[in-house]
């Protein structure tokens, strides 16, 4: 059974921080959604620079989708490449949606400057509001050689939540991908997709 529930159009919010590769997993999930036959829209948020700023990839899908961005309280799940992240979209997951959190911290420039502490206990604060899961998609990505295959570990996570058969997961992300890094990006995501299992 899905994991995302109701209604004819899905709603998909990847959220995180300039140079995290939300946008190539939010391209890539688009495309393997069209090509299985949805309609599929796109909308790219970026923040004030393009690395270290946050940045928002909306992805919508269905028989028939008008818009691409998710308003407030919208989106079935919502996957946060970096935990602060997760605190300031949580406003956009819907009763009963599902946010996936990165364990991974990447400090704002008010805590870098010492002016604000790094929020403690985020996913706790959230795991009373929302359904959560949490896991370190960096350490597993290493543990495959390569730290920066943690956005394809969420992207499988990602994929896995959403629950639509028929994708060619695999073919969308060798096209995608650069040269060389196919296999290592297939199997960071399939880590990603069999992690879901304990709270999906």
């Amino acid at each position: 059974m899905s994991a995302v529930n109701g209604g004819d159009v899905r709603s998909v919010l990847m959220v995180g921080v300039g140079g995290q590769g939300t946008i190539l997993a939010g391209r890539i999930l688009s495309e393997g959604l069209a090509e299985a036959g949805y309609d599929v829209k796109m909308s790219e948020i970026h923040g004030m620079s393009q690395r270290g700023g946050s940045v928002s990839t909306h992805v919508r899908f269905g028989e028939r989708v008008r818009s691409p961005v998710t308003g407030r309280g919208g989106a079935d799940v919502i996957a946060a490449f970096e935990k602060l992240e997760a605190l300031r979209w949580l406003e956009y997951l819907k009763e009963g949606g599902l946010m996936l959190i990165n364990d991974f911290e990447i400090p704002p420039a008010p805590v870098l400057m010492g002016l604000e502490p790094y929020p403690d206990g985020i996913a706790d604060e959230l795991s009373g509001r929302a359904r959560v899961g949490v896991f370190d998609a960096r350490a597993i990505a290493e543990g495959l050689g390569n730290a920066r295959a943690m956005n394809m570990v969420l992207l499988g996570a990602l994929a896995k939540a959403v629950g639509v058969g028929g994708v060619d997961w695999e073919g969308t992300i060798r096209r995608n991908v650069k040269k060389g890094f196919e296999d290592l990006n297939i199997r960071a995501f399939e880590h990603g997709f069999l992690r879901l299992g304990p709270f999906g």
